[in-house]
């Protein structure tokens, strides 16, 4: 399925929306009755058969879980200083962040 460009993939979906069988598509396309199961497959799953877009960049550090801990704790105590806090979210945590963390998240 990666070798098919996405013109084809838009061929055999459309073949298959129009009525064409598995076997028509394959044979006017010159490609497997496999292939296009796959491309159809993956089209009905997520709706597209191109694949999602690598997340380039850095790891965000913390979870959305754990940003909504943190913004508990600020919410808790909003004159708390930066570091107080930090330590106190991390009792929460598997792995700690830094009071940089803390305090870009805030901001």
């Amino acid at each position: 399925m990666e070798n098919l460009t996405d013109f084809q993939k838009g061929q055999i979906i459309g073949a298959r929306i129009a009525g064409v069988s598995v076997t028509e598509t394959a044979q006017m396309l010159s490609i497997s009755r496999n292939t296009v199961s796959k491309v159809m497959t993956a089209f009905k799953r997520k709706g597209k058969t191109s694949p999602e877009k690598h997340k380039s960049g850095r790891k965000m550090k913390m979870s959305e879980r754990a940003y909504h801990t943190l913004k508990r704790i600020v919410r808790e105590d909003c004159k708390t200083a930066v570091p107080k806090i930090t330590a106190e979210f991390n009792k929460y945590l598997k792995n700690t962040v830094s009071i940089k963390t803390v305090r870009r998240e805030l901001h």
